[in-house]
């Protein structure tokens, strides 16, 4: 497995691992309860995705559309 995707927040990963499992893609989330070790300091990029290693390719792509903004809800919609 490899890290394929480090979220901002717990929220973002959530989204993104729904976005690859609803596209056939197996994925493991993690790093949540780091965000309780850092105390006053802003908590973010902790949460990261995993996916197997003939998934990267597949993966990456979903991600880079999502990051691109090409799932976004526009008013059109």
């Amino acid at each position: 497995m490899q890290c394929v995707f480090q979220a901002d927040n717990v929220v973002e990963a959530e989204l993104v691992k729904g976005l690859l499992e609803s596209n056939g893609i197996a994925c493991h989330s993690g790093g949540f309860y780091l965000q309780g070790a850092v105390g006053d300091l802003a908590a973010t990029g902790f949460a990261k995705l995993w996916v197997a290693d003939e998934d990267i390719d597949s993966a990456t792509q979903l991600i880079k559309g999502y990051e691109n903004g090409e799932f976004a809800i526009t008013d059109a919609d």
